[in-house]
């Protein structure tokens, strides 16, 4: 007991990663996670107008944040999408793309505070709180090199697009023609696929009829929920931590299991 009760101390900086049902064993799957799934196809472009643009990972950002009453995780990987998306700039709801997050970028902050009347202190970061979290998403550096290629990026591919405005860009005037997009496609983390909804602010940068550029920014975070994709304590080498998540899972109500992302990346013609 003085081992678990050393572990859990040492996994509180990490709170905000545990999921509600790590009930299960070592060797069994999490039966609330979405099923295991292998990484998705190149997107490929719907209509003969649909140019290829490359996400320019240099200035890209992209950032989470999971609330909690006590400790708030704050996650930031700047520089770590990549991509290729085909635009129809006749009617970008016929647009396609691929788009990739790449974990090893990732690094972890939070804030903390003794009880709920309390005020949280300063952000700071734990090499500790980084080392458990890349553990538990499968990327640990003790990871078989495997595991850890088939868990280092986030996918998330384009399937429906939709707007209420225009949707062509000619259709709009300026050298700047914002649009707004929902979009909805598939999101791959942990080898688990679901689909997910997203509302983005577009914005074509023109040098004369033609594009020249696109930024793509999210207007609302994405809630993306950690047991969906088996998210959950791991020890270096990717096992369970059974008991030490067992005794975790008592405090789920004061956790949160959701990650809530937000990003901005630019792309230009290929």
């Amino acid at each position: 007991m003085p081992r678990v009760r050393l572990l859990f101390h040492r996994c509180l900086p990490v709170l905000a990663f545990v999921v509600a049902t790590t009930g299960c064993s070592k060797d069994e799957p999490n039966p609330n996670a979405a099923p295991v799934s292998s990484s998705l196809a190149p997107a490929k472009p719907k209509t003969d107008a649909g140019k290829p643009y490359a996400v320019e990972a240099q200035g890209a950002k992209v950032n989470f944040t999971m609330d909690a009453p006590i400790e708030k995780i704050f996650g930031e990987a700047d520089g770590s999408i990549e991509g290729e998306l085909f635009i129809d700039p006749e009617d970008v709801t016929r647009s396609t793309g691929l788009v990739k997050i790449d974990l090893d970028k990732l690094v972890i902050y939070q804030q903390k505070r003794a009880d709920e009347k309390a005020e949280f202190g300063e952000r700071t970061k734990s090499d500790l709180q980084n080392e458990h979290a890349r553990n538990w998403l499968g990327i640990g550096k003790d990871v078989p090199e495997a595991d850890r290629t088939k868990h280092r990026y986030i996918e998330f591919k384009l399937s429906k697009i939709e707007t209420a405005g225009a949707k062509s860009v000619a259709g709009l005037s300026g050298p700047e023609r914002t649009m707004k997009l929902d979009v909805t496609g598939d999101f791959r983390l942990h080898e688990r696929t679901v689909q997910k909804k997203a509302e983005l602010e577009v914005t074509f940068v023109m040098e004369g009829d033609k594009v020249a550029a696109v930024r793509v920014k999210s207007t609302k975070p994405i809630g993306v929920n950690l047991e969906e994709h088996d998210v959950r304590p791991r020890d270096t080498l990717g096992a369970i931590l059974q008991k030490t998540a067992d005794e975790l899972a008592t405090l789920g109500k004061k956790v949160s299991k959701d990650a809530m992302v937000s990003f901005d990346l630019q792309a230009k013609p290929k």
